[in-house]
C-alpha cells in the first residue's frame, strides 16, 4: 500500500489582498491587528476558533499577569495596558470562588506619593478576568478598529519568492483560499506560518497535562485549576510529570487533550467522593489544548535569561517577570522579525527566546507588547514604502511611546527605580 496520495493541481482563488495579515487571534495577534490598524492600514485577522483571546479566553486562563516588576513600577504600557483594563471592564467587585478581580486600587491612580509606591511594590498591577467577557469585548473592538475577521480558518501553507511571503494558503466554510499581503504576523501561538515558511524553528515536547475549567459547587460558580507539574524551563526535569507533548502534531495535540480530559474526570470523581453532600459538576471546559510552549522561531539572536536587566538598542518593549519580583526583560525587534523572510514577523509565545526566558514570554501581556510591536513595525514597513523591509527603529520606538509603551532603559536598572 502506497504510504502517500498526489492531490490533483488545481487553481486557488484568492479571497483578498490585505496590506497586514495576523495569523492567530490570541492576545498577541489581537493586540497587532489593533495596531497596525490604528496606523492606517488594512488589516485582516485570522482564526482557527470561533472567538479572540486565545488561551487567556478560550483557554480559560483568566490571570492577566503583571504588568509591573514587582517592586512597584510599571514597566508595560500601551495596548498591553488597554486590554488589561478592558479584560475586566465589566466586573464591579470580586468573585474570589470565580477568582474574578479587577485591576488593584492603587494602580488606578496616578499619584507617585510614597505610601502608595509602598503599596504598589505589594500589591502586583494584574487582573483576573471573566474569560467570556472579555472574548465579547475584544471582538467588539477588532470589529470597531475596521479589522477584517476570518474565524473557522485555518493556515495550510505559505507561497513565497524569494525571500519575501506573499500569499498564505487558508481553508474555510469557503473551501481552498488564498490570502494576499504585503506583511505577515505569525501569532499562531506555534510558529506555524514560520515553519511553512522553512524559518528555523525549535519544539518543545515537554507539554504536561493541564486544565483550567469552571464548575458549579452547590450553586456557585468555581474556578478548578489542575495541571501536572511542570518544568520552568520547559524540558522534562525539575520534577515535571508526563505524559509529555509537543502540540505541533494532530495525535499529540488530541491526545493532550484527552489526557486532560481524563484529568478533569479524575479531579471531578475525588471531590464528589470526598463531599458526597455536596453537588459538583463542570460547567465550562476549555475549548483549546492548555499548551505553554510548542514550537518556536529561532533566530540567530534568542532572547534569553542573560538579557535580564540590559537594554538592548533595538528594543521596543519591556517585561516583567510574573513568577517573582525585580527582574525586567528587553523585547528586541530582532526576537521578533523573522531572520529569512523579511516580511514575517512573530508574536507572542512563540518569538525567538531559549528556554531560560521562554516561560515569561509566553504570559499574556507580554504577547500584547510584542504583537502591538509587530504591528506597529508591519504598518511602518507600509506606510513608508520601505521595500527591503529594514524597520525604521527609531521611527517604531517613537511611535510606540507616543501611543503609551514604556521603553526608558532606566526601567531595564535592576529594581526599576525610574519610571518613564
Amino acid at each position: 500500500m502506497s504510504t502517500f496520495i498526489t492531490e490533483p493541481s488545481r487553481q486557488i482563488p484568492i479571497d483578498a489582498s490585505y496590506d497586514v495579515a495576523v495569523i492567530g487571534g490570541g492576545i498577541a495577534g489581537v493586540a497587532a491587528a489593533m495596531a497596525a490598524a490604528r496606523q492606517g492600514v488594512s488589516v485582516v485577522l485570522i482564526e482557527k476558533q470561533f472567538g479572540l483571546g486565545g488561551l487567556a479566553t478560550l483557554g480559560n486562563v483568566i490571570m492577566y499577569l503583571p504588568i509591573c516588576d514587582g517592586n512597584g513600577k510599571q514597566v508595560m504600557g500601551g495596548i498591553c495596558e488597554e486590554l488589561l483594563h478592558l479584560s475586566v471592564c465589566e466586573i464591579k467587585d470580586p468573585m474570589p470562588k470565580a477568582r474574578f478581580t479587577p485591576v488593584p486600587d492603587c494602580w488606578l491612580n496616578d499619584n507617585d506619593a510614597p505610601k502608595l509606591t509602598e503599596e504598589r511594590s505589594r500589591k502586583r498591577f494584574l487582573t483576573a478576568f471573566n474569560p467570556y467577557a472579555f472574548q465579547l469585548a475584544m471582538e467588539q473592538v477588532i470589529v470597531k478598529e475596521g479589522i477584517t475577521l476570518m474565524y473557522d480558518t485555518v493556515v495550510c501553507q505559505t507561497i513565497t519568492q524569494g525571500d519575501t511571503l506573499t500569499h498564505l494558503v487558508v481553508e474555510n466554510k469557503s473551501g481552498r483560499l488564498g490570502i494576499a499581503a504585503k506583511q505577515f504576523i505569525d501569532a499562531s501561538g506555534d510558529a506555524d506560518v514560520c515553519a511553512f515558511a522553512s524559518c528555523p524553528t525549535y519544539t518543545s515536547a515537554n507539554n504536561v497535562p493541564a486544565a483550567w475549567y469552571y464548575e458549579i459547587h452547590n450553586g456557585e460558580l468555581r474556578l478548578a485549576v489542575h495541571s501536572n507539574p511542570y518544568d520552568k524551563e520547559h524540558y522534562q526535569g525539575n520534577g515535571a510529570v508526563g505524559p509529555f507533548f509537543s502540540g505541533v502534531d494532530h495525535k499529540g495535540v488530541t491526545g493532550h487533550v484527552l489526557e486532560t480530559r481524563r484529568l478533569i474526570n479524575e479531579k471531578l470523581e475525588k471531590k464528589r467522593k470526598d463531599n458526597p453532600q455536596d453537588s459538583i459538576y463542570p460547567f465550562g471546559i476549555a475549548s483549546i489544548p492548555g499548551f505553554r510552549v510548542t514550537r518556536c522561531l529561532q533566530n540567530q539572536f534568542m532572547l534569553g535569561e542573560h538579557h535580564m536587566h540590559t537594554w538592548l538598542d533595538d528594543c521596543v518593549g519591556l517585561t516583567g517577570d510574573w513568577r517573582r519580583r525585580g527582574p525586567v526583560y528587553p523585547i528586541p525587534l530582532r526576537a521578533l522579525q523573522t531572520d529569512t523572510i523579511g516580511n514575517l514577523f512573530v508574536a507572542g509565545r512563540c518569538i525567538s527566546a531559549d528556554h531560560s526566558v521562554v516561560d515569561v514570554t509566553r504570559a499574556i501581556p507580554t504577547c500584547a507588547v510584542s504583537g502591538e510591536a509587530c504591528g506597529d513595525a508591519a504598518a511602518l514597513l507600509i506606510k513608508d514604502k520601505i521595500t527591503d523591509n529594514k524597520v525604521p527603529l527609531e521611527k517604531l520606538q517613537k511611535l510606540l511611546i507616543d501611543t503609551g509603551g514604556l521603553l526608558d532603559r532606566r526601567l531595564l536598572e535592576n529594581g526599576a527605580s525610574v519610571a518613564s
